[in-house]
């Protein structure tokens, strides 16, 4: 099939250079100022192996079988000005951090397109073409309404060293995820650390266990399964030097995801009357982080 990649960033990249390494055609959109010189090859460095694979780059999105959506949270309004239709696509896979940017995107194109999916993993673009997959782990969870479209690329990703599903529940799709990530990335945002600074800091451990609580109180009743005490064991097995996408971003000046990782759960506990002291204190935490940083 041909793939579009929509976000040619360090999750874009990964999946195109994988898709690309398993004989699919596959174009890379990004802005056209980043698209101009951008190399014919793509370069992925993996524990699962290193890559260079040939793939196409256009500042639009061209025909194609499928279009992954890989932009930040931040990023989706002006990304789609280089998707205006999805005429012939077949499948639209947004891999995007949060839950809102489903609905954006049903109501954009035709709902039935949209099969959600949710990536965790820390891979980074460090220059264009050029991505370093850091985690030794990478995890892509997809709706199962993607099985007949997605059945032979995610055997194709499993075979590369990815864990795959097929999840029948939107809810606990995206949820699952989402208590995971937010508070890791508040946390690592808020006090600077790495993953086993914060997991052996007795204070900073006991805030990222508390907001995995208060996010899964938000979930289930938002409709998602969870599991709080399987996501704390996961959380506290992550190798000692990961970064959250989030931390990066307000280190390097950069717009954090904050509407699109916290905003659920704040909404959500507004709406179902939940206290999520912990979660509204990082969040204040990183705001202003941003403002010392851009003030």
């Amino acid at each position: 099939m041909r793939h579009v990649i929509l976000g040619p960033g360090g999750i874009g990249g990964l999946i195109g250079a994988c898709l690309a390494a398993s004989g699919e055609a596959v174009t890379m959109v990004g802005r056209p100022e980043a698209m101009t010189n951008y190399p014919a090859e793509l370069q992925l460095e993996s524990p699962f192996g290193n890559l260079r694979v040939a793939v196409e780059h256009a500042a639009k999105v061209p025909p194609a079988d499928l279009v992954w959506i890989a932009v930040k949270a931040t990023q989706l309004e002006q990304s789609l000005t280089s998707f205006p239709d999805a005429t012939g696509v077949r499948g639209i896979v947004p891999l995007l951090n949060g839950v809102d940017h489903i609905a954006r995107l049903r109501e954009k194109y035709r709902a039935e397109l949209v099969i959600p999916a949710t990536i965790a993993v820390e891979s980074e673009r460090v220059a264009p073409g050029h991505i370093v997959h850091r985690s030794p782990f990478a995890i892509l969870n997809v709706a199962s309404s993607g099985r007949a479209l997605l059945g032979d690329a995610i055997t194709d990703f499993t075979k590369r060293g990815f864990t795959c599903r097929f999840i029948d529940d939107e809810a606990t799709l995206l949820w699952s995820k989402l208590v995971f990530l937010a508070p890791l990335a508040l946390v690592s945002t808020a006090t600077g650390q790495v993953t086993g600074e914060f997991l052996s800091d007795p204070a900073s451990r006991e805030k990222v266990f508390r907001c995995v609580r208060e996010a899964c109180a938000v979930a289930t009743k938002e409709g998602a399964t969870v599991d709080p005490e399987a996501v704390i064991a996961n959380v506290s097995k992550l190798p000692p030097h990961m970064r959250s996408s989030m931390q990066k971003d307000v280190e390097q000046g950069k717009a954090p995801e904050l509407g699109a990782i916290a905003g659920p759960i704040l909404r959500g506990a507004a709406k179902h009357g939940i206290e999520v002291p912990v979660t509204r204190e990082l969040v204040e935490q990183v705001k202003k982080k941003v403002a010392a940083r851009t003030a």
